[in-house]
């Protein structure tokens, strides 16, 4: 009893570690889709490159962290060797639901987005049935033709794509067929002999199959525009506010000369001075680039007709490459605004992540 509370206690210790500092994960976030495919042989009882079962199935799964999941997966197996065939294409389907562990996120850490080579572990358990349709055949009898497995396994996986979305892995395993109570020396329809055992299940490593796979997965896209789950870096509550304080603090200042920069000094032109009531701020929601109705109302001010440039930024959470989309999309929304109503945009471009404060911001310069 001991151990196992130990082991609870670990386990849920690594589940808090994997998930502080993520955004927030919606339900639909994280799901992913497989296909796989390989090769099963006898653990015992032969050579293990005789007798090859081939297979191919599908996972769904879906990470709730990024060091636990969940799985189902469900194969079909073609090969009736080394046993009696039972006239069916498919001899049987194996459909499991496994618990996965990120191995490598568990014991170095996620630092935003997946390495490119992990080691992952499963374990479940599952129900296999068996397809026959000779009537004398030895797995038509019920106790035969279903039953409990149980897979342990290790994924080998490497991640690729511009945001790493697909992921290829080479998973060896070990399945367990619980074949229930024991027939003394009789034959089960599986190719394997009960003998003097006690009652199943237990893993009885005469009764399981040794497994090569290959399976390809893609992750499909989350809420937030990612693949993956997103690092986000705490803010203190009072940076917040000063940042906040600073922004409201420039809305309401008098006009007044902010910055003048002249690149060359050309007599003939004029260079308008950049003032504080030159600037619009809008402001976005976290990882959002949606307009509010408080920035469709400061955006409602600039006059028909008028040029300006908008600049999007971002804040520090989340990779580069999200960031700078990000900020581009802001300035994309909040231009596309301006244009509806007759304003002259002449440019609107992101610039990332700007500071390391949060500033979820399109900046509006009217000229």
């Amino acid at each position: 009893m001991k151990k196992l509370v130990l082991m609870l206690a670990a386990v849920s210790m690594a589940a808090s570690v994997s998930a502080q500092n993520l955004a927030e994960s919606k339900t639909f976030d994280n799901f992913y889709v497989g296909v796989n495919g390989g090769v099963a042989t006898k653990t015992t009882g032969h050579k293990w490159l005789s007798d090859l079962n081939p297979n191919a199935g599908v996972r769904v799964g879906r990470y709730f962290t990024p060091v636990f999941g969940l799985a189902l997966e469900s194969n079909a197996y073609f090969s009736n060797k080394p046993w009696e065939s039972t006239g069916t294409a498919v001899r049987a389907t194996n459909t499991s639901l496994l618990g996965t562990v990120n191995l490598s996120n568990w014991f170095g850490g996620y630092k935003g987005e997946p390495r490119s080579f992990e080691v992952s572990a499963l374990y479940g358990f599952g129900w296999l049935h068996v397809f026959s349709s000779k009537k004398d055949c030895k797995v038509n009898r019920n106790e035969y033709r279903n039953r409990m497995t149980s897979k342990v396994a290790l994924d080998f996986a490497f991640n690729f794509g511009s945001q790493k979305q697909f992921q290829f892995y080479v998973e060896p395993s070990i399945n367990f067929a619980f074949l229930g109570k024991s027939h003394l020396s009789e034959d089960t329809g599986y190719g394997y002999k009960t003998g003097e055992q006690e009652s199943q299940p237990s893993y009885n490593i005469h009764n399981s199959a040794v497994q090569l796979n290959a399976g390809l997965v893609y992750k499909f896209k989350n809420s937030n525009g990612t693949h993956n789950f997103t690092v986000i870096t705490p803010r203190d509550q009072a940076e917040i506010d000063a940042l906040n304080a600073q922004i409201n603090e420039l809305r309401n200042r008098k006009p007044e000369v902010i910055t003048k920069e002249v690149v060359k000094e050309v007599p003939t032109v004029q260079v308008k001075e950049l003032t504080v009531s030159d600037l619009v701020f809008v402001t976005f929601a976290q990882g959002k680039s949606v307009l509010t109705a408080e920035g469709k109302t400061a955006l409602n001010n600039i006059k028909e007709g008028v040029h300006v440039q908008v600049v999007g930024t971002a804040s520090p959470e989340g990779s580069n490459s999200w960031n700078t989309r990000l900020a581009q999309s802001r300035a994309d929304v909040v231009a596309n605004y301006l244009k509806s109503r007759g304003v002259i945009v002449d440019e609107a471009v992101g610039q990332g992540v700007q500071g390391a404060t949060s500033n979820r911001l399109a900046i509006v310069h009217v000229k």
